[in-house]
């Protein structure tokens, strides 16, 4: 899998490093719930293969984010979900053509592009500046397309309505606040380490969608026990087996995770 790897990005090419990000969340194993090198985890329609697959056919796109955020930069915040919405349509659209119709990174497409265009935007990027812009960017986009929503409604509507959880468009809203929690707390080493805080604090819409609330407390628990009694190989194994056996996939915190490595390789002001 190094063959695949971005060639060494520089340290603000947001883009390289929105590639290098997903290349390193897959590699990290063992993974509970998730896809890795060891297995498919809670998981039946898609393999580490597929995955590479999916990276290779939507991480051109991201240069194309930072551009169309370039030459939108002179625009107001507020109006630039419309701009970016279609190119993340068609982001999508060639990662289904390369996954045969399976949603491998529809939310690191939402999470990395953003990150991506908003770096277009900015003069210099950093942590603090990406994270701002996106937040700026969203404002209210929790408002317009979870609470105002009427109609049939869609998994992540849902999920607000029945428990108040904000999902994919919340984290962005805030600007990667839980990620951005995590990352005062990690050791800047172990990605495994980062991987359980998201995992304690998140609320993985992926774990609600699969187990309910019981399935989000259960992960959050079984991380945050993990956290305080320390950790290793071994036991990171049990998790995934356990997660396993309860069909729980904490997609949305591996998608943060991704987040978090760019974040991480910037600049934090």
């Amino acid at each position: 899998m190094t063959g695949l790897l971005a060639t060494n990005p520089q340290p603000c090419d947001v883009p390289g490093l929105a590639e290098e990000a997903l290349w390193q969340e897959l590699a990290l194993t063992p993974k509970p719930g998730l896809v890795d090198k060891l297995n498919n985890g809670a998981h039946r329609d898609m393999d580490h293969a597929l995955f590479a697959r999916s990276i290779a056919a939507i991480t051109p796109w991201f240069a194309r984010f930072a551009e169309l955020g370039h030459t939108h930069a002179d625009k107001p915040a507020a109006e630039q979900i419309r701009i970016i919405r279609p190119m993340g349509i068609a982001c999508e659209q060639a990662m289904y053509a390369a996954t045969c119709g399976v949603n491998t990174h529809k939310g690191g497409i939402f999470a990395l592009g953003l990150l991506c265009f908003a770096a277009g935007r900015v003069k210099h990027a950093t942590a603090e500046s990406l994270c701002s812009e996106v937040s700026h960017l969203c404002r209210g986009l929790v408002a317009r397309e979870l609470a105002a929503r009427s109609g049939q409604a869609t998994a992540g509507e849902r999920q607000f309505q029945q428990y108040g959880l904000t999902g994919a468009r919340g984290e962005a809203e805030s600007g990667f606040a839980t990620v951005r929690v995590a990352l005062a707390q990690w050791n800047g080493h172990a990605l495994h380490d980062l991987l359980l805080r998201l995992m304690a604090m998140n609320q993985d819409s992926n774990l609600v969608s699969r187990g309910g609330m019981e399935g989000l407390r259960y992960v959050q628990g079984y991380a945050r026990a993990l956290l305080t009694r320390g950790w290793d190989r071994d036991a990171l194994i049990q998790m995934d087996n356990a997660l396993i056996e309860r069909n729980l996939s904490p997609g949305g915190s591996a998608d943060l995770l991704s987040v978090g490595w760019v974040l991480a390789k910037l600049p934090l002001s």
